[in-house]
């Protein structure tokens, strides 16, 4: 019985058959499958969502009680500093207090700051000591009005002998201002020396060394005596930077603006400057305030927030009947000696003033948990915002945990739905096309059958009607008759068989064979019956060597037989079909060529299963039940051998049967034999 080669429904059992199933059944796959999967998701978003939300109230709560802590926390430090504010020898005067922090102590005309030297400028707490009004004036009306600047520096010379510290530099800043007007550079340079050795002594509203010492720096300058410049600037600027006088603001930014416009880049800042001119504003702040302060009309004890240069200063005071005693601190010593407030409770914190500035800003809100303390509700002179900077490890870890078991259990759900919806699509296609299968079949074994039932039904009313009369056509009848019933005899047998097969029952009588004769023999019968007599026969075996097989003589036969007719019916008229035997290791190979349509690659795979009938059946019209390949399969595995393929469309096919085999020296062709 032939096969159809050729694998087109066989490659329709895979994702193209769901196609071909009814419309209704695939929309009920998807409905059945993804209604579930889409309320599972929905579900799981919304768990999610509310664990998030969990999550964040958790947060919320313990940031309520944070903040609160903190608040309390803060109000009772800056208790204890107004405490030790208040203790004459106050540990605060002593400490080791950092760059933006100092403790001062105000009267009503006098202010002290601790560390020394830390405050750049202060205040003008006292009335500084002025020379008599009158004790320049002739050197003056020289000067101005007569315009006479060596009339006015010899008054002024004899003025500088004065017994009176204050007459004294005040005639030297003078006679120099006049030896320059002269044009006596170097006797007003020998003059500014000589004022730079009164120190603190006033010459007019700053120190004198000060004024000396500055105004031979801009002399210098002037002149263009980069040498001997350089180094007394450079000094300058290094004790105007240390706080080495008591200058007001003006005076301080007007020194130092002066020097650093001279020196250029060669003026060296040190990095904590803008921290202490910072903390010197803040402290002037304080003291324009302590009439209030000291006044009455605050309490005893206090704490303010001022915005200076950038930086958010805390005062603390403490008041008594000698004066305020008062901490100024700026943001660092804020962060440093509070930092053990809110270390460890992973949270950002930021302090905000009445006009919003913010200091010690850890971390930026981002839309991150936050809570918000108003200076009202605290009673401490900033608004606390309190921000949640990320949960703990072991926080963290449990609600990563808890997700993660979460997603993974509604994405095994989504996979079990998924899974059961595919396999039951699959199950269902599957026997949908057996079901298709089935039905082919028998429609091509129903027509394997009639047409031999028509020849013989048709042959026989011939000659049960006496209508052939002649010997020699009853005999040609008699012929076809034989002919079609064993072609009949074939077809049910081959049922039966394959039957059999399939059920692993086939009783396979296994003998010593010469692979060689029964190739030649079923060759020579396959021609002898017609069914090979569109195309011509060209065998070639081997005739140095015998090959010896063992197995069934009649079920290997129908397996080359079924191979056979596979490449007439789908070979062109007068075609050449090639039957080759040859050796192959320990196996003998038999090889059926043809020229025929050949096989497309993708459904080679697929043509050795049973009921496959593709596309090259419909393009040719050729007869076939579709098991005749799937038998040849099955009986050269039950002989431990394989059988395979070979092709390309249009350029014919060859299949080969491997079976084991054993060689030994050919005995001399009989005569006669040769091809069929």
């Amino acid at each position: 019985m032939g096969e159809l080669y050729g694998v087109s429904l066989a490659a329709e059992m895979r994702f193209p058959s769901w196609l071909s199933l009814p419309p209704k059944l695939p929309g009920l796959f998807l409905v059945a499958t993804l209604v579930p999967v889409a309320a599972l998701v929905w579900l799981g978003w919304h768990l999610l969502e509310q664990d998030r939300a969990l999550e964040n109230q958790r947060i919320l709560e313990r940031l309520e009680v944070g903040t609160d802590l903190i608040a309390a926390a803060i109000d009772r430090r800056i208790a204890e500093m107004q405490d030790r504010l208040s203790t004459p020898a106050t540990a605060l005067l002593s400490a080791d207090l950092p760059a933006d922090a100092l403790t001062v102590r105000l009267g009503a005309h006098s202010l002290d700051a601790y560390p020394p030297g830390r405050l750049l400028f202060s205040p003008q707490v006292t009335p500084v000591p002025q020379a008599p009004e009158d004790a320049f004036a002739e050197g003056e009306l020289q000067e101005f009005r007569n315009r006479d600047y060596a009339g006015a520096a010899a008054v002024f010379r004899r003025l500088a002998r004065s017994g009176d510290p204050l007459v004294r530099a005040g005639a030297l800043v003078r006679l120099a201002r006049n030896l320059r007007r002269a044009g006596r550079f170097e006797e007003a340079l020998a003059v500014y020396e000589e004022l730079s050795g009164f120190g603190a002594v006033p010459a007019g509203e700053d120190p004198s060394e000060l004024v000396g010492r500055h105004a031979r720096c801009a002399l210098l300058y002037q002149l263009g005596k980069q040498e001997d410049f350089l180094s007394p600037a450079r000094q300058l600027h290094h004790d105007l930077l240390a706080g080495r006088w008591c200058l007001t603001g003006a005076s301080y930014r007007f020194y130092t603006a002066e020097v650093e416009k001279w020196l250029g880049d060669r003026a060296v800042r040190p990095s904590d400057l803008e921290e202490r001119m910072a903390l010197a504003g803040a402290v002037d702040s304080l003291w324009q305030d302590r009439s209030v302060i000291l006044g009455g009309t605050e309490r005893q004890r206090g704490v303010r927030s001022v915005w200076i240069r950038d930086r958010l200063f805390l005062m603390v005071w403490s008041r008594s009947p000698g004066g305020l005693t008062a901490l100024v601190a700026g943001p660092h010593y804020l962060a440093s000696e509070w930092n053990d407030i809110w270390a460890g409770r992973r949270i950002g914190l930021s302090l905000i003033d009445g006009e919003g500035h913010s200091s010690i800003v850890q971390a930026p809100a981002d839309g991150k948990p936050q809570v918000v303390r108003p200076a009202a509700d605290t009673g401490l002179p900033w608004t606390l915002r309190v921000i949640n900077i990320g949960a703990g490890s072991a926080d963290a870890a449990q609600s990563a945990a808890r997700r993660r078991i979460l997603i993974a259990g509604l994405a095994l759900m989504a996979l079990a739905i998924l899974a059961c919806g595919y396999f039951t699509a699959r199950a269902a296609a599957r026997e949908m096309d057996v079901a298709r299968l089935q039905s082919d079949f028998v429609s091509a074994v129903s027509h394997e059958f009639r047409t031999p039932l028509t020849s013989m039904r048709h042959l026989t009313e011939l000659l049960e009607g006496g209508i052939v009369s002649s010997e020699e056509r009853k005999q040609k009848i008699y012929c076809v008759l034989a002919r079609e019933t064993r072609r009949l005899h074939r077809l049910v047998e081959s049922l039966l068989n394959f039957g059999r097969m399939e059920a692993g029952k086939f009783p396979y009588q296994s003998e010593e064979l010469d692979a060689a004769a029964l190739v030649r023999e079923v060759t020579a019968e396959f021609q002898s019956e017609g069914d090979g007599s569109s195309c011509s026969m060209e065998l070639a075996l081997p005739e140095d060597q015998a090959l010896t097989i063992h197995g069934d003589r009649e079920a290997l036969g129908r397996a080359l037989w079924n191979l056979l007719d596979n490449s007439v019916k789908y070979s062109p008229e007068g075609c050449t079909v090639h039957v080759e035997l040859a050796r192959e290791g320990n196996c003998a190979a038999i090889r059926v060529k043809d020229r025929g349509m050949g096989i497309p690659a993708a459904e080679q795979k697929e043509i050795f299963k049973k009921f496959v009938r593709g596309s090259s059946s419909r393009s040719s019209s050729a007869k076939g039940a579709g098991i005749g390949l799937a038998m040849v399969q099955h009986i050269v595995q039950a002989h431990k051998g394989t059988v395979s393929v070979e092709s390309r469309s249009g350029q014919g096919s060859t299949f080969t049967i491997l079976l084991p085999a054993e060689c030994t020296a050919a005995d001399p062709p009989k005569a006669g034999e040769g091809k069929p």
